[in-house]
């Protein structure tokens, strides 16, 4: 079997310019934007000439298939509101790559996969959420984005969707490629990162009710003020979860607005969110009970009224042990003292879909960590390095 760099990277350019952002190669592509549906068409084209059978599910998961019982390869091409063109876009070109050299060579059957809204415009994971089962369609049409567009009414503008999703068992595991998003490997200098676990998440929005009113004449001691409700509530957050947190815990306050958000006027209302990620199950529950904890304390010390939706998320998971063993065998031999085990800290879709199949991962360098921004990138020599330690990995299977 032989790969073509070239027309992989080629490739992954191309797919750059749907919805670049004109810095950097930064894109802007969410799920179900108009320039999100328009490269999800071009890479099913792209599919079909490399001879795959294209298949867009009920919630817009694209499949390139490349035979029964055949590995899949993929991961997503939908990005953060200002993303970096690689995020998730490596896997899902890098298997269509190794697919196209594969029925090239005639050798096994590489199937490919793009899955829907892995970054989270309306939930968690949601395309792999859907297609592994863990929420129904149903269920998930109902969830919104911050600006209240409901998932059932965005999928509804992917006029190509089939009405049935396939079954797990066409598919003997599942491997994504992806950048770090981190700085250890560009500090350290390796190329290539064979993932031994992705951390679990918790996510929850959260709503502050105070009291709006006049910024002049309202006596700082009478103020049922939305935006210090939100602050003390974000300082108390910091002080409580350092007391369980590892240096592996993470959490963000993020998407914080307010009501009016005028400069004459007391806030009456705050929404945001609350992301905390950690590799250990107990840690993460009794993280949201402190979340509740603090919501009490908050909302009677400050005369407000807080109101928490349900708390989504994704459990740790290991990777599968003979996946990994195939990368690692790769990795050594393509990239010999350059390689090595690491935890991913961020959350991928290959969490939800080891639920179902065999699943693993493979990352390469982010130039100075940088990720979810425009200025993301990783160098070229290592981008092939990895479409060459994964291709030979699937190969070995």
């Amino acid at each position: 079997m032989t790969l073509n760099p070239d027309r992989f990277l080629d490739d992954l350019h191309r797919l750059q310019s749907f919805g670049a952002s004109g810095q950097g190669k930064g894109v802007v592509r969410p799920a179900f934007t108009a320039v999100d549906i328009a490269a999800r068409r071009w890479l099913a084209a792209r599919m079909k000439e490399a001879g795959l059978k294209t298949h867009f599910d009920p919630v817009g998961n694209l499949f390139g298939v490349g035979g029964e019982r055949s590995l899949l390869i993929g991961s997503h091409s939908d990005s953060q509101p200002e993303g970096g063109w690689l995020d998730g876009a490596l896997g899902v070109v890098a298997g269509l790559e190794i697919a196209r050299a594969a029925k090239e060579a005639g050798g096994p059957p590489i199937s490919v996969v793009n899955f829907q809204d892995e970054e989270g415009r309306f939930g968690i994971l949601t395309g792999s959420d859907v297609w592994t089962g863990k929420i129904p369609l149903a269920e998930a049409d109902m969830l919104t984005d911050t600006d209240g567009l409901a998932l059932g009414a965005a999928r509804a503008r992917m006029a190509e969707r089939a009405r049935e999703f396939l079954p797990h068992d066409m598919f003997t595991g599942f491997i994504e490629l992806h950048i770090e998003q981190g700085p250890g490997m560009d500090a350290s200098g390796d190329q290539i990162g064979v993932v031994s676990e992705i951390v679990g998440i918790r996510e929850v929005r959260i709503v502050i009710r105070g009291r709006q009113n006049h910024a002049g004449t309202t006596p700082m001691a009478q103020r049922q003020d939305a935006f210090q409700a939100l602050s003390n509530f974000n300082q108390r957050i910091n002080e409580r979860f350092s007391t369980v947190a590892t240096p592996e815990t993470v959490w963000t306050l993020g998407h914080a607005t307010l009501s009016p958000n005028a400069s004459s006027v007391v806030p009456g209302q705050a929404r945001f969110s609350l992301q905390w990620r950690d590799g250990d199950s107990a840690r993460l529950n009794y993280m949201e009970k402190i979340l509740r904890e603090v919501a009490e304390e908050v909302a009677r010390d400050r005369g407000v009224e807080i109101e928490l939706s349900e708390v989504g998320g994704i459990e740790p998971s290991a990777m599968d042990p003979r996946l990994k063993a195939a990368l690692r065998q790769a990795a050594e031999e393509l990239a010999p003292g350059k390689w090595l085990d690491l935890p991913s800290g961020a959350l991928h879709d290959a969490a939800n879909v080891s639920s179902v199949i065999p699943s693993a991962m493979l990352f390469v360098p982010s130039i100075g960590g940088i990720s979810h921004a425009f200025d993301e990138d990783t160098k070229e020599a290592d981008l092939v390095k990895g479409l060459e330690v994964l291709a030979q990995a699937a190969f070995s299977l």
